[in-house]
């Protein structure tokens, strides 16, 4: 039978500030930093809308920071799907969400090692996970030195609803019969915003960078949709090399504004020169990142984006060759809009200016600006 989605409610005081956060993926630093930004404190809400874990060696105890606000302020979590990879593979009876065969963790140990968080708590204690013979004394193992942690995990529910708001990781298809729904649809609901969905709450989800949303500026801004009441929040922290962790501050009553705050962990400059913004770009993002070289360089490299037709330059360390096909990390050819005295978080700097953030907005930089100390939440 497959597993259905766990449903419960979730309620606050009349005025108490509400802030959500999804996708940290381990980066525990960008974690602290945009929630010092938001002020977070103890007579606040947190909910945290999944993918605490996984692609960074930073997940355990990102997930124990998590456990340990839990303890001392207002704090509400839903499970997401790479929360998931962890409780799922210890296959017990009781568990509600989908369990993952063996070989999915043969291949997930192998491409992430210790930035997955089950190979980082069997290297702790000392066990192995080389292969699926390893994996029922590693279970046993890892099952009696965290079960705290595994606990803490199994009990997350997969969404939080009340009459104004619903939150879920992944996304639904409608807003009744919630119990029905499969706990991994609702986890692992890609592409969310483009399936045509309207709600009478506010939907609000993460698992999906909102920078795959944008055809021709790269944002990890997040995505407010009121015609459709759908918020997207996942700034790609981790997984995109300009990602970010977005807290979102909900509308203190009905019709009200989302506010928001983020870290990057980028260092950071301070713009000296005007710069216009460009009046057409592309955002060439995962899924859609085919390329053809045009021409190598050390540095450069002039590619045609097949998507599009759009020749751009593409930095060489971002392309990516296999089987005859080129592929690349998300990249551009944007000019950001910046005034004198604009902070940028710089993604690269390069002989053709900076590629830098502002605004959450990713692009590119041409005149002069002045350093500034790093992030202390910079990795």
């Amino acid at each position: 039978m497959t597993p259905r989605a766990v449903v419960r409610p979730v309620s606050w005081r009349p005025g108490q500030r509400v802030l959500v956060v999804s996708d940290i993926h381990g980066a525990l630093p960008l974690l602290k930093g945009a929630l010092a930004k938001a002020g977070f404190g103890r007579d606040d809400v947190l909910i945290v809308l999944g993918d605490m874990l996984e692609r960074s060696e930073g997940s355990l105890d990102t997930l124990r920071y998590v456990m340990e606000l839990s303890r001392t302020h207002t704090v509400h979590t839903v499970l997401g799907n790479c929360d998931n990879i962890t409780p799922a593979f210890f296959r017990r009876q009781t568990d509600r969400s989908p369990q993952i065969p063996d070989a999915f963790y043969q291949r997930w140990f192998a491409r992430h090692g210790a930035r997955c968080t089950l190979v980082k708590m069997a290297r702790t204690v000392g066990v192995s996970l080389d292969s699926p013979q390893d994996y029922p004394a590693a279970r046993a193992a890892l099952e009696a030195h965290y079960g705290p942690e595994l606990a803490f995990l199994r009990g997350l529910p997969h969404i939080l609803v009340n009459d104004g708001y619903l939150f879920v990781h992944g996304g639904v298809p409608r807003e009744t019969e919630l119990e029905r729904l499969s706990a991994f649809d609702v986890m692992k609901n890609d592409d969310f915003l483009n399936q045509g969905h309207s709600f009478r709450r506010w939907v609000v989800v993460g698992h999906w960078p909102v920078t795959l949303y944008h055809r021709r500026v790269p944002s990890a801004a997040p995505i407010f949709d009121r015609a459709r009441h759908i918020a997207s929040i996942d700034g790609g922290a981790t997984l995109k090399l300009d990602g970010q962790v977005n807290v979102v501050a909900l509308p203190q009553g009905p019709g009200g504004d989302f506010a928001w705050v983020s870290e990057d962990g980028l260092p950071t400059v301070t713009a000296l020169d005007a710069q216009p913004p460009s009046q057409d770009s592309v955002n060439v993002r995962f899924g859609h990142s085919a390329l053809e070289i045009l021409e190598e360089g050390e540095e450069f490299c002039l590619c045609r984006h097949l998507e599009t037709g759009r020749t751009l330059p593409v930095l060489t360390e971002y392309l990516r060759r296999r089987d005859g096909q080129v592929t690349c990390e998300d990249s551009t050819d944007c000019r950001l809009a910046v005034s004198p005295g604009d902070a940028l978080s710089v993604v690269r700097e390069t002989s053709r200016g900076l590629l830098a953030k502002k605004d959450g907005v990713t692009g590119w930089y041409g005149g002069r600006y002045r350093s500034a100390e790093p992030s202390r939440h910079q990795d």
